[in-house]
């Protein structure tokens, strides 16, 4: 049986042809125009549509902050400042509890101990990989970027799990944790020399799995990951072991509890059922079946502490949750592409907020699946859902969005997200297992299918 192929003949460009495509933008009076503008004027600002702009009000029906935004300024830490703000807000959260009513936690504490988790779980991964070519496409995606300033919810409560939490000023921002570039280069300076001379003890020591190549390799993780948290303390600071935990009120009520380590604070101000949160993501691919559970290979931060999964539900199934959170008073944090379709000045987000075809005058429509297996669209940004307009047919219209951008742009650093962009952008929610129907409970404890390392559903903790 022979099976049939298809030849694509490939040729460089026809100079008659490109001649006849520059005569008929000439002709067309629409591209001058259009190319007037963009030589002109920012395209972000030519292809707005203002009607949309205009039309979008801020105000929603379900309120539940009254609390100002943080920001985590130049740096990738959007899923640890949404996990905490969707912790400190709503009801029970330590804002409700405490009365104080723009209390930051510790960003900065839970980021030390995810990097340096992070390096001991890339360290471990380089281990268990040393016997492949160093050009090997999972070897080589991890190199990339050995300690990257993403993450993941269940990341975040693995941190949480292990280390607690503590307010602000127990450890405050530095110059480093507000700006990573630095410190991310020399992490990961540091991960890529100790891969080197795992993989030169490896075969110093023989490669044939013997005790003797396996504690070599051990030898040069511990070495290395001493180094890393050198680096990363000279950069962070000492996490505190305890701290004098006393505040103000809203009524200017002053409390000392007392002296608390990070584990104290966390049982004693945050909920005990994190760990019964779960992820729930809009995978459109066909692959990805809806209603089965799915892990990212290698995607992780505390060795031991509970897998990355996802658990796919159609769009509505997880609107419907962020929804009943919401009314319940509760926060939702989720992952989203947050510069699809935007205005930053103003706050929106709205699926038709930009005209490009129209500008450009060419096709540019792709399905959210279609964006997702192209690359076009993917997981950037995590925040967190603190309200949402609903209609008289109890249909929601907008949902309202702490962002962790600072309190210059939008409603004072909240965003204004329109229904229709929820659809398109939004990937991945948190909530409570209880939020989800019944025939989505039973996926949760299947073993999940394992997706590739370089898997658009990982893009977040990247």
């Amino acid at each position: 049986m022979t099976t049939a192929t298809t030849t694509t003949t490939h040729t460089g460009l026809d100079p008659a042809h490109l001649t006849t495509l520059g005569d008929d933008l000439r002709a067309d009076p629409s591209f001058r125009m259009a190319r007037n503008a963009a030589t002109a004027a920012n395209v972000e600002t030519v292809t707005l549509d203002r009607d949309v702009l205009a039309t979008t009000d801020s105000s929603t029906s379900v309120k539940l902050d009254s609390w100002s935004v943080a920001d985590q300024k130049k740096s990738g830490r959007c899923w640890i400042f949404a996990g905490l703000n969707a912790l400190r807000g709503g009801t029970g959260g330590v804002i409700d509890t405490t009365g104080v009513k723009d209390l930051e936690l510790s960003q900065t504490y839970l980021h030390y101990w995810d990097k340096l988790e992070k390096a001991n779980h890339f360290l471990g991964a380089m281990a268990g990989l040393v016997d492949r070519d160093i050009t090997d496409r999972t070897v080589q995606h991890l190199l990339a970027d050995p300690v990257e300033d993403g993450g993941q919810w269940n990341m975040f409560v693995a941190l949480v799990d292990k280390y607690g939490a503590v307010p602000k000023y127990a450890m405050p921002e530095t110059r480093s944790s507000s700006d990573t570039r630095a410190m991310n280069r020399d992490l990961s300076t540091s991960l890529r020399a100790g891969t080197a001379r795992m993989r030169e003890a490896w075969e110093t020591a023989g490669t044939d799995g013997t005790d003797a190549a396996g504690s070599a390799v051990g030898a040069v993780h511990r070495d290395t990951l001493a180094d890393v948290h050198r680096i990363l303390t000279a950069h962070l600071g000492t996490p505190p072991e305890r701290f004098v935990w006393q505040y103000r009120d809203k009524n200017d009520e002053f409390h000392r509890i007392g002296e608390m380590t990070p584990l104290d604070f966390a049982a004693e101000y945050l909920p005990r059922d994190l760990d019964d949160y779960v992820c729930v993501v809009d995978d459109p691919r066909t692959s990805s079946p809806k209603g089965e559970l799915f892990t990212v290979e290698h995607l992780g931060n505390v060795v031991g502490g509970a897998p990355v999964t996802y658990l796919n539900a159609p769009i509505e199934v997880i609107k419907a949750a962020v929804l009943e959170s919401l009314q319940d008073g509760r926060p939702v944090w989720f992952g989203c592409d947050t510069a699809a379709q935007s205005h930053r000045d103003r706050g929106v987000w709205d699926a038709r907020l930009h005209d490009y075809e129209g500008f450009y005058g060419v096709d540019l429509d792709l399905s959210k699946e279609q964006r997702l297996l192209t690359g076009e669209s993917q997981m950037t940004h995590a925040m967190v859902f603190t309200g949402v307009d609903i209609d008289d047919n109890g249909r929601p219209l907008r949902w309202r969005v702490e962002n962790s951008w600072g309190p210059k742009a939008a409603d004072k650093g909240f965003w204004t997200m329109n229904d229709n962009w929820f659809d398109q952008y939004v990937f991945e929610i948190a909530v409570h297992r209880d939020r989800l129907p019944q025939q989505y409970h039973k996926a949760l404890s299947t073993s999940p299918n394992v997706l590739p390392a370089w898997d658009p559903m990982g893009a977040l903790a990247r």
